[in-house]
């Protein structure tokens, strides 16, 4: 924690541009992937975590509370037994999708060889 807080100072003295701002914001590795799935809807943790298997439960959690903390996602609780929580994204983190959409059409022309083939097939 500490090492990122080093980093996150560096990153403010040397930055000549706003990505490392927006790096900062989004913090995790997984914030891209939680972001793209919460796209689709507010969702349940559980239902989170199934949507983006490959991400650990702690790491879910922590890139949930730092997008939480960064007001990129809304996380409502409500009175149920058990209690039930369900995450969405805010208008500031809705408004990431125009992003999200531009780093898809990147990866599909410049992406790994197999995935760019298959992409400009469809293309063109």
């Amino acid at each position: 924690m500490a090492e990122q807080a080093s980093q996150n100072n560096d990153c403010k003295e040397t930055a000549s541009s706003s990505i490392c701002e927006v790096l900062q914001i989004l913090g995790a590795k997984w914030a891209f992937l939680v972001l793209e799935e919460l796209l689709n809807g507010p969702q349940r943790f559980n239902q989170l975590q199934r949507n983006v298997s490959i991400v650990k439960t702690q790491s879910l959690t922590d890139t949930l509370r730092h997008l939480e903390k960064n007001g990129l996602v809304l996380r409502k609780v409500f009175p149920t037994v058990p209690v039930t929580v369900e995450y969405s994204l805010t208008e500031k983190g809705s408004d990431f999708q125009s992003a999200l959409k531009e780093m898809d059409k990147w990866v599909q022309k410049w992406g790994n060889p197999k995935q760019s083939s298959d992409a400009v097939g469809k293309t063109s």
